[in-house]
């Protein structure tokens, strides 16, 4: 049986569509990541390398250009990024996906293709749905960046801002709405009025929106972007789209949820409420004081102990004290303490971040416990060690009504024997709120930069 080249052409695309799937499912666990990665990068290669044998297909020397210049970009940044910059990064990259789309939208609804009659009115529909998802995510995921990137350090707030937005997304529909009755001639003004709108939607949107906020935002722009690659993929009639592009979709939007959950907030709220865009009273007028301790006495008192937690945040990754935290955890490990480390669900600037770092200090996978799994444990804790981390370990979760934090769950340290605080200064968190546990009774603060406190700890139970 002859087999034309079309044939040949789906069923790359297919198999590119299955390695993707395949890599994705791989990706659920940090035992097989990275295999997942090499999966879902194989079923790329395919689809990028089958794409010039398409009939008709033409600028091949542009097509070249452009892989290798982003290929190489790509290539350069994943090999000097520093693990703190990891969330902009993943930020950019998506956002360079929803770019993407939105331009292959625009090349369609501008005739580029010439093939604008081929794709009906239903195509041009899905043209436009995927343009404005696109748009958005593209001049979202760009704020996100920035704002991680300290780029951004003001949020744009004005009065009666989320109406305004509202009104502006009204108006980028009809405009599109406008473009698919234009069919199949729509007006190249119109289609430019429509992205201009939805660039501008994706920015005002975004910008109100707290830091804290971020990892929740990445995931969910990133949950956009395949579904503008999806609907895209309808349009060009490509099954390695479709499939990829929904299932990152379908992906996205499900850890966009799990995440809000683990933030005991809805969507809306961590999209409209501005959370850590302004100061907040939550915490002021906190009774007590901060009470300071000495690395020696912090390393007798994990040394003896018979069980330790240890809590890494965002500072954690800042000071790049991975590191020198396992090393700790080694020489407390051989003196016979049980050291485990406990990860909040959106610890860090993005899902996963905390995982990664101890991943790449070499932590044991059975040594890293869901906030599900260790909260039961923290009141026959003797030590719970918390280095850079500050919303996911505030009782205030708890205990105080009136905290924008109220009701999301948060890792049990205060009920520990003793807690043990590394952190710069006195300072508040991302997000601007007092964290209880510093002023607490069993909880002592010990200043300074993480890789320093580390290696003063480690000297410490050396000592001994």
């Amino acid at each position: 049986m002859k087999i034309n080249i079309e044939t040949i052409i789906q069923i790359a695309y297919f198999s590119a569509a299955v390695l993707f799937i395949l890599g994705l499912k791989k990706m659920s666990s940090p035992v097989t990541a990275r295999g997942g990665i090499i999966w879902a990068g194989v079923g790329m290669l395919v689809a990028t390398l089958i794409t010039f044998g398409v009939p008709g297909m033409q600028n091949y020397v542009l097509m070249t250009v452009a892989i290798a210049i982003g290929g190489g970009l790509a290539f350069w940044s994943g090999r000097i990024v520093q693990m703190t910059a990891m969330p902009q990064m993943i930020a950019l990259y998506n956002g360079m996906g929803g770019g993407a789309a939105a331009a292959i939208a625009a090349v369609t609804l501008l005739h580029t293709t010439g093939h604008i009659e081929d794709i009906g009115e239903v195509g041009i529909a899905l043209a436009v749905i995927g343009a404005l998802i696109g748009a958005v995510s593209f001049s979202g995921s760009l704020i996100a960046f920035g704002k991680l990137q300290d780029l951004i350090k003001r949020s744009a707030l004005f009065p009666y801002q989320q109406i305004f937005n509202l009104v502006l997304f009204a108006v980028t529909v009809v405009v599109g709405v406008m473009v698919v009755l234009q069919f199949p001639s729509p007006d190249p003004m119109m289609v430019y009025l429509f992205f201009g709108l939805a660039l501008i939607l994706g920015l005002l949107v975004t910008m109100p929106i707290g830091g804290a906020d971020m990892p929740v935002v990445i995931s969910l722009y990133n949950a956009l972007t395949g579904l503008a690659v999806a609907f895209e993929g309808f349009v060009l009639g490509n099954a390695a789209m479709i499939i990829a592009g929904t299932v990152v979709g379908s992906a996205g939007t499900l850890l966009t949820q799990m995440m809000a959950k683990a933030m005991n907030r809805s969507l809306g709220n961590v999209l409209f409420s501005g959370m850590g865009t302004k100061e907040v009273a939550s915490g002021e007028g906190s009774e007590g004081t901060m009470k300071e301790i000495e690395a020696n006495d912090v390393g007798v008192m994990m040394a003896f102990a018979e069980r330790v937690v240890i809590i890494p945040g965002y500072g954690m990754a800042v000071a790049q004290a991975q590191h020198k935290i396992w090393e700790l955890t080694q020489l407390l490990t051989e003196r016979g303490v049980s050291v485990k480390f406990a990860i909040h669900p959106v610890a860090g600037r993005m899902p996963g971040h905390m995982n990664v770092l101890l991943a790449e200090a070499g932590v044991p996978y059975d040594m890293i416990y869901d906030l599900e799994d260790i909260n039961a444990e923290f009141p026959q804790t003797d030590v719970a060690l918390v280095i850079g981390a500050n919303d996911v370990v505030n009782p205030d979760a708890r205990t105080n009504k009136g905290s924008p934090i109220y009701g999301m769950p948060i890792l049990d340290a205060d009920r520990a024997k003793n807690c043990i605080v590394i952190k710069r200064g006195k300072g508040r968190g991302f997000s601007g709120l007092e964290n209880q546990l510093f002023f607490a009774d069993n909880t002592r603060m010990l200043y300074g930069d993480g890789q320093a406190a580390g290696s003063e700890l480690i000297q410490a139970v050396k000592g001994l």
